[in-house]
């Protein structure tokens, strides 16, 4: 549910940014949803006081959120660039790169089916792009790169979730992406006109609940697990660039979406059944324990 919560609020977010991109670049977008996402955040601190913002591992945060601010910037430009559905499509790729993080960083273990299940959605990640044909723009390789970044944030999110509260995620976070956002915003700044200004809160307001509900759901459950569920954010971008900017989804977009989300789908499923049969073959040990 905290996923599903998560997709909802980030496809908002990114209905916004394209409302914003009316007048402003994507990279001052970024830094506008940073800064009202750090005050959106800020209420974390009635509940913790200051020591919320201690943290043993500060360099860790840096890093991440470079990475995450990276992503940030490459996401923004291909959802005003690209079209909307065509680009949170190619986002979705994301699951693919962090079943392979999640490999080489968290040490979960991956089967055959489930890397076929990746090689899969990679197969409807160029189906979308179609390299070699007249279609294909270099905004797709940027939309891709954000989600390759986006899943390395996973990971990243993944392993401060086993040290860190989320609280301090969400609020480091938010606070640490001001400073990186303002150099590429000065580069191309103008100020915002009045109608423009409502779209920016709302941008931080419903990232800041993104960011929340996705750092909490990480917390509970296997990124590996989780990446799927997203996909709901996918279907509420499709209507809604239908409905406000009369953006249809052709058929490239529409089939090879399908293709990524049913091979992540099948990852969500298998490692669902394979935690399960873990279980079973734990308890008949467990039960058998005698009493201390």
């Amino acid at each position: 549910m905290l996923m599903l919560g998560s997709a909802s609020l980030f496809a908002l977010m990114a209905v916004c940014i394209r409302l914003a991109s009316a007048q402003l670049h994507p990279f001052q977008i970024t830094f506008f949803r940073s800064g009202f996402g750090a005050l959106f955040a800020l209420p974390l601190l009635h509940g913790h006081g200051w020591q919320l913002l201690r943290t043993p591992r500060l360099g860790f945060y840096i890093v991440r959120c470079v990475l995450g601010m990276g992503g940030m910037l490459a996401g923004f430009w291909a959802i005003v660039n690209l079209p909307l559905a065509e680009a949170v499509a190619l986002s979705y790729s994301s699951p693919l790169f962090v079943t392979i993080g999640a490999v080489l960083f968290l040490g979960e273990v991956v089967r055959m089916r489930r890397w076929s299940a990746v090689v899969a959605g990679f197969i409807g990640v160029l189906v979308i792009v179609r390299p070699g044909s007249d279609a294909f723009t270099s905004g797709s390789l940027v939309a891709l790169l954000a989600a390759a970044l986006t899943g390395a944030v996973t990971i990243s999110i993944k392993s401060l979730t086993g040290s860190e509260p989320a609280d301090r995620i969400v609020l480091l976070t938010t606070l640490l992406w001001i400073p990186l956002s303002l150099p590429a915003a000065l580069s191309v700044w103008q100020w915002p006109q009045a109608g423009i200004w409502p779209w920016l809160v709302l941008s931080g307001a419903l990232g800041t609940g993104g960011h929340f509900c996705w750092t909490r759901a990480l917390r509970l459950a296997d990124a590996s697990l989780l990446a799927p569920f997203s996909y709901l954010q996918l279907l509420i971008v499709a209507v809604l660039a239908w409905w406000i900017f009369g953006e249809a989804v052709d058929r490239y977009t529409a089939a090879g979406a399908a293709i990524i989300i049913a091979a992540s789908l099948y990852i969500a499923w298998r490692e669902h059944r394979l935690a399960r049969e873990r279980r079973q073959q734990v308890a008949p040990v467990t039960s058998a324990e005698p009493s201390i």
